[in-house]
C-alpha cells in the first residue's frame, strides 16, 4: 500500500504542466482534514494558517496562468499577422517573379528578331540602290539600340526582383530563428519553475 507522502509525489511527477496545482490542492484537502482533526487550538490555529497559505499559492498559480494565457493569445495574433504579412509577401513576389519570366521571354524574342533583323541588313547590304539601302540600315540600327535598352532594362528589373526575393527569405529565416529562440526559452522558464518547486518541497 502506498503512504499519503507516496501518492502525492506521484502525483507531482504526472501533474507536469500544472505548475504544481494537483500539489497545492492535495496539501490544502491534507491541511484541511488535519485541521478538522486537530486536538488542540493552537494546532488548530497553525493548520489553518497553512490552508491559508495554500490558497493564496493557488490563486496566485491562477493569476500567472491567465496572465501566461492571455499573453500566448497577444502572441499568437501577433503570429498571424506576421505570417498573413509573410504569405503577402511571398505572393507578391511570385507576381514579380511570373512578370520577369514574361519579360524575359520578351528579351529572348527581341533577340530573335535582332538575329533575323541582323540577317536582312545583309540581304540589303546586296540592293543595287545604296542610299534606300542605307536609309534602311539606319533605321534599323536605331531600332535595334532600342531593342538593347529594352533587353538591359528588363535584365536590371530581373536582377532587383531577385534581391528582394533574397531579402524575403532572409526574413523568413531570421522569423525561425526568433520563433525557435522563445520555445527554447519557454522550455528553460519551466524547467526552471519546476526546479524551484523541486527545492521548495525540500
Amino acid at each position: 500500500s502506498f503512504s499519503s507522502d507516496e501518492v502525492i509525489r506521484k502525483r507531482l511527477l504526472i501533474d507536469g504542466d500544472g505548475a504544481g496545482d494537483d500539489r497545492r490542492i492535495n496539501l490544502l484537502v491534507k491541511s484541511f482534514i488535519k485541521w478538522c482533526h486537530s486536538g488542540s487550538q493552537e494546532e488548530g490555529y497553525s493548520q489553518y494558517q497553512r490552508m491559508l497559505s495554500t490558497l493564496s499559492q493557488c490563486e496566485f498559480s491562477m493569476g500567472k496562468t491567465l496572465l501566461v494565457y492571455d499573453m500566448n493569445l497577444r502572441e499568437m495574433e501577433n503570429y498571424e499577422k506576421i505570417y498573413k504579412d509573410i504569405e503577402n509577401s511571398i505572393a507578391a513576389a511570385h507576381e514579380k517573379i511570373s512578370e520577369c519570366k514574361k519579360q524575359i521571354l520578351q528579351a529572348k524574342r527581341i533577340r530573335k528578331n535582332r538575329q533575323e533583323y541582323d540577317a536582312l541588313a545583309k540581304v540589303i547590304q546586296h540592293h543595287p540602290d545604296r542610299h534606300e539601302t542605307l536609309k534602311q540600315l539606319e533605321a534599323l540600327g536605331k531600332e535595334l539600340q532600342n531593342l538593347s535598352h529594352i533587353k538591359e532594362n528588363v535584365e536590371d528589373k530581373l536582377e532587383l526582383r531577385r534581391k528582394q526575393f533574397h531579402v524575403l527569405l532572409s526574413t523568413i529565416h531570421e522569423l525561425q530563428q526568433t520563433l525557435e529562440n522563445d520555445e527554447k526559452l519557454s522550455e528553460a522558464e519551466e524547467s526552471q519553475e519546476t526546479q524551484m518547486e523541486a527545492e521548495a518541497k525540500q
